[in-house]
Formats: C-alpha cells, structure tokens, sequence
C-alpha cells in the first residue's frame, strides 16, 4: 500500500477547535429538541410533577456534563497525546478499565438487562440508580489501543507478529466481549478496527486472513441469540409477522412517511404516543423525519457530514501518526455509528440497539461522545499550533506507515 505524507497545504489549513464546538452543540440542541418532543404525553404536563425524572430533564442534564466535559478534555488531552509515555499509560489505564467493565456486565447482580440484554451496569447512588453502558467505553478503548499498537514504538504494520497481530487479537477481545450482549456496538467496532488497519497500511493479505476469520466470528455472535436471526428474518419480510417481528420497522417507515417533506410541524407527531417504540433513542431519526420532513433529516445527515469532513482535516493536519490514527478512529466512530442508525430506522438493514450519535437520548452515549469529540478538539489544537509555527513535527510521516 502506498505512503501518504502530510503535503503542505494541509499542514497551513488546519481546522478550528470551535468548528468541533459548532456541529457537536447543534447535534445535541436537536437532541434536546427532539427528546422533549418525544418525552410529551398527550394526559400530562411536559413540565409536570416528576419532570426531575423525565428523559428530556436527563437529557439536559448529560448535555450539560458533556458539554463540560469535551472543553475539559479538549486542553488537557493535549498533554497527554504530546507525550509518549503518558498516552501509553493512558491507553493501558482506558482498556483495563474497559475491560473490567465489560466482564462485570457477564456477572449477574452487577448489571441491568433490557430487551432481553445486559449492557449496563447499575448503581444505587440514594434514591437515584446510575446507569453505565461499557460498550459505550470500548469505542474510545479500541481507537487509543489501535492508535499506540500501529504507530508508536516504531512499529511495522506490515509486519505480521509485532504489528498486525496484536492489532487483530486487540480488536477481536473487544468484538466477542462487547458482542456477547451487544451486536450493533460489535459490528460498530469490527468495523472501525478494520479502516484504522487499512488506514495504517497493513498487508492486504494479512487483512483478507483476518477479515475472513471475523466475518466467522460475527456470523457466530448471530447465532448465539435467537432474538438477532429473528430481526433478520423480519428486515427480510416484515410483512410476514407485521404486529410481531416486522412492527418494529414498519411503524419506522410509517413514521417517516407521514412527515412528507416539511414535516407535521416540531412537536406534532403522533406515532411517539406508543406507536413507534424506542422513539427517544434508537428511533429518533424517524421522529425528526415525521415532525421535520425530509428536510429536517436531511439537515441532521448534513451535520454529520460536516463531522466527518472536519474529522479528515484534523487527521491529515495531525502532529504524529498516532494523533493521526486517533483522529480517524475517533471520526469512523461516529460516521459510521450515524450510518448504521440511519440505515436501520430507514430499513435498510436489519433492528438493532445503536443510537444516534449526540442526539439519542442516554447518558452514557452522549457523554462518551463529548468526550471523544473533545480529543478531537486537542488534535486540532495541535494541529493548528504546528500550522502557525510553520515547521511540522520531525516524528510525523503521514498516517500510512
């Protein structure tokens, strides 16, 4: 696979931290627009007795620590992507932790199940239970380990023992333990493992070898759960089993076509009152669609095409191959996440449990989402601080190896 080295132009033009600040707050504003939508109840007060515990209320409240929270880490990640030995430890303290978590979701009595899926774990903080999803933690994870395994150390990713095969066996422990419980946030993962392999510029047999395996692993994942061949089975033909298996994404469609294109008007929807399940999370797209139109999906796809455009500056504008990859990892992330949440809430490809990107609503998702747009943030910082000092980083050959 060819090189790719840093050309000047993109050295000069690198991208703004605020550009970051601009897309994620206007995704999220529609978030909390749209939660409020849905969360209405056509018997109560939208700002009733219990709005403390409304998931619009939560929603503000998430939006809030991860507004904080992507500013906090957008300065001080900067110091930790600048030197080697600290973003090591970072990245082994980030994938421990993760790891960790994802075996006590296995456990019972530590986790909570929904939908038949234990994917959280549940804390009882006085009369509130916090819910965390570590599924949501082994993107960020797998990103950083990827990063450090392919680009510091001077490592080869064409080479097979020291630089693709950890990188594999890296990806496939997050795969199966994440898929266990998670399907969706597995292929997610499997996916953006595979770019960031391509994108470091490992061998293409080696890659072959490997994604075959994986496909084999993913296709055992499927099988593992009754419930997943049924979801497939219905996204074939949801007109076979349309108030059991096929409900699902016919109420999806039938909720995005009855907003035409300018839509029933923001907060006018009628198929969030129990028609559409999931409609505050998972299914949110749908209710933008009915209540916004084409337009209003057409405006959020726009958003995070601006994302993924800014994603790619920073990477080519990046001070080391390792800022380089975890830009792109970190952007796949999202790009792809919003592909597939899309693709599934417009049936184009079999249900599964992924929300979309800084506008579902959930705590977890949300926050980790702020804060991998806040290392993007530091990226670009250093990325823009090289481009004034106009020299480059001496250890930077591009993102290919």
């Amino acid at each position: 696979m060819p090189a790719l080295t840093l050309s000047k132009p993109a050295q000069e033009d690198a991208v703004r931290p605020g550009s970051f600040t601009i897309v994620a707050s206007a995704l999220m504003a529609v978030g909390l627009v749209m939660v409020a939508s849905t969360s209405a109840s056509i018997d109560r007060s939208l700002l009733g007795a219990s709005w403390l515990r409304a998931p619009h209320t939560r929603q503000c409240i998430f939006a809030l620590v991860g507004i904080m929270a992507m500013l906090a880490i957008s300065r001080v990640a900067g110091f930790i992507l600048g030197s080697v030995s600290l973003r090591r430890t970072f990245t082994i303290a980030l994938c421990v932790g993760t790891l960790l978590c994802l075996i006590a979701t296995l456990i019972p009595g530590l986790s909570g199940t929904h939908h038949g899926s234990q994917r959280w774990l549940r804390f009882d903080v006085g009369p509130m239970t916090i819910g965390v999803q570590p599924s949501e933690f082994a993107k960020p994870a797998l990103v950083f380990l990827l990063a450090w395994l392919l680009a510091d150390g001077g490592v080869d990713p064409k080479q097979w023992r020291r630089g693709f095969l950890p990188a594999a066996v890296g990806i496939g422990v997050c795969v199966v333990l994440v898929g266990l419980e998670d399907f969706g946030t597995a292929a997610l993962l499997a996916g953006v493992g595979a770019a960031m392999l391509i994108v470091a510029g490992c061998h293409v047999s080696h890659l072959l070898t490997v994604g075959g395996v994986g496909t084999l692993g993913l296709a055992g994942l499927l099988y593992a759960e009754p419930y997943r061949l049924e979801r497939i089975a219905a996204y074939w033909d949801y007109w076979a089993d349309p108030q059991g298996g096929g409900y699902q994404p016919l109420q999806s469609l039938a909720t995005i076509a009855s907003g035409s294109w300018l839509g029933s008007g923001l907060g006018s929807g009628t198929q969030k009152y129990g028609y559409l399940p999931e409609s505050h999370t998972d299914f949110i797209f749908a209710v933008i669609c009915e209540e916004m139109g084409v337009f209003g999906g057409v405006v959020v796809i726009a958003l995070y095409a601006v994302f993924i455009w800014l994603g790619l500056r920073v990477m080519l504008a990046a001070n080391s191959r390792f800022e380089g990859l975890i830009a792109f990892g970190l952007t796949a992330i999202v790009g792809l996440q919003a592909c597939m949440n899309i693709a599934v809430v417009t049936v184009l490809a079999p249900t599964t449990g992924i929300s979309l990107p800084l506008i579902s609503a959930g705590g977890s998702g949300l926050i980790v989402f702020c804060l991998l747009t806040g290392v993007l943030m530091a990226v670009a910082i250093r990325g823009d601080a090289r481009s004034l000092r106009g020299r480059a980083d001496p250890s930077h050959s591009g993102i290919y190896g």
